[in-house]
């Protein structure tokens, strides 16, 4: 009997979001409201839910990319849907508030590695998405930050979480509360992004990454995104005690076996996720 590989799954229709696949494992999010800075658009709110769900439930995606349409990766919530009931008690903006957190965060369900191409300004709620991706990079002088307590709003979408995760408490409680916004050199040193990258060619050496990142071995790959999730193991035992189990499971798969005869012949592995 054959068996056939099975091919993406089917792209749904998206308004303010692109799905694109530029090469094999490889899916790239558009943040697609150019006019608006990309700011989250109910339309793309409901668009990424749907382009989550999609990415999900895909066997060939083995990384995504998130980026923004045109000069900015996304300038945050939607101002006018943020604030346009400012009659509503508490808990009727509470129960709009976290569906809009849950739902842009979803992207850290997912099993397969993320990376955030911060191609221009990446701010408030933009940066959080930003945050809850694996890895970050950015073109040279795109500006980011979280800059709630300027607009009278707490910190949202888990950014009192996120952000000190990434550069530490210290560094968090200087931006959260001066809502001062960083870049470049400022933004490697605090952990805000790992590479800087020319504006001429980010995307593609943001691409290049992914490529890179899809021709891993996916068992070895996802398991190594779920041990560091939340910050890794809470102390040294944890991280034994996991590693004594999820590297045998690596051991026993045929990934590893083509990954050692792929280095001994001197030629690019072909994993299959077996």
């Amino acid at each position: 009997m054959s068996t056939s590989t099975p091919g993406p799954a089917p792209v749904p229709a998206l308004s303010h979001l692109r799905l694109e696949r530029p090469s094999e494992g490889v899916a790239v999010l558009v943040l697609d409201n150019p006019d608006m800075r990309n700011a989250m658009s109910e339309e793309m709110t409901s668009s990424w839910v749907a382009a989550l769900e999609a990415l999900s439930v895909d066997p060939t995606v083995r990384v995504v990319v998130v980026t923004g349409e045109g000069s900015a990766f996304s300038s945050g919530g939607d101002t006018a849907w943020i604030a346009s009931e400012p009659e509503a008690g508490v808990d009727r903006l509470r129960s709009r508030m976290l569906p809009f957190y849950r739902a842009w965060l979803s992207i850290r369900r997912l099993e397969v590695p993320t990376i955030a191409a911060i191609n221009g300004p990446a701010i408030g709620a933009g940066l959080c998405l930003a945050l809850a991706c694996d890895i970050r990079y950015a073109a040279e002088g795109a500006r980011m930050g979280v800059p709630f307590v300027r607009l009278g709003l707490h910190p949202g979408m888990a950014g009192t979480h996120l952000l000190p995760e990434a550069v530490g408490v210290a560094a968090a409680r200087d931006l959260l509360l001066t809502g001062r916004l960083v870049r470049d050199d400022e933004a490697v040193r605090l952990g805000l992004v790992s590479r800087v990258l020319p504006p001429g060619t980010f995307l593609e050496e943001v691409l290049e990454t992914a490529r890179g990142i899809a021709g891993t071995a996916p068992i070895a790959s996802r398991l190594t995104k779920l041990a560091l999730l939340d910050g890794g193991h809470a102390d040294f035992e944890a991280a034994l005690q996991w590693e004594a189990l999820a590297q045998p499971v690596t051991l026993a798969t045929a990934d590893l076996q083509e990954g050692i005869a792929a280095a001994q012949e001197k030629r690019a592995p072909h994993f299959r996720g077996v």
